[in-house]
């Protein structure tokens, strides 16, 4: 048996945690298509803050069910500059959640007759926005060291036979 470099790095990698928000952001994604229900908290239906309760429950933090009890949950709120992936961003008088997926987007339930889907931020959302939070600010350092550890060369001295 061999082991180089590579299996090393891929060790160092099994050994940094996922973060919270992407598993959050990978649950709230799949979702997509799924129908938005009033108080929904299931596969078979979810209202924006059922979305976002289900999401981070996945990833092993609780919320509170609705969007206003969710934003005063957290002391630390995060301006409109600042957003990251996995920030919960609420709008229209805390009536509404959403989470932040990618720059400039969010995933979210909108409304009765809609579904679960990714969307742009426009301008309107800009305008109702009234603050957001992060339920995993670890989470930011643990991505940080993925991406180094990801991007640092595998070591080449380095090759053991057993």
């Amino acid at each position: 048996m061999t082991i180089t470099g590579a299996d090393i790095k891929k060790a160092q990698l099994k050994q940094i945690p996922k973060p919270a928000w992407q598993i959050a952001l990978k649950f709230a994604m799949s979702k997509r298509g799924t129908p938005y229900v009033w108080g929904g908290t299931s596969p078979s239906g979810y209202d924006c803050s059922g979305l976002m309760l289900r999401a981070y429950e996945k990833a092993g933090i609780e919320l509170p069910r609705v969007a206003r009890d969710q934003y005063q949950a957290f002391d630390k709120k995060i301006k409109w500059e600042n957003l990251k992936p996995g920030d919960l961003v609420f709008f229209s008088n805390l009536g509404h959640v959403g989470m932040i997926s990618k720059d400039g987007y969010m995933v979210h339930a909108p409304r009765s007759g809609d579904v679960v889907k990714e969307e742009k931020l426009s301008p309107w959302r800009r305008q109702a926005f009234v603050g957001a939070v992060r339920p995993d600010p670890k989470g930011v350092a643990q991505s940080r060291r993925l991406v180094e550890v990801k991007t640092e060369a595998a070591p080449m001295s380095l090759r053991a036979t057993f």
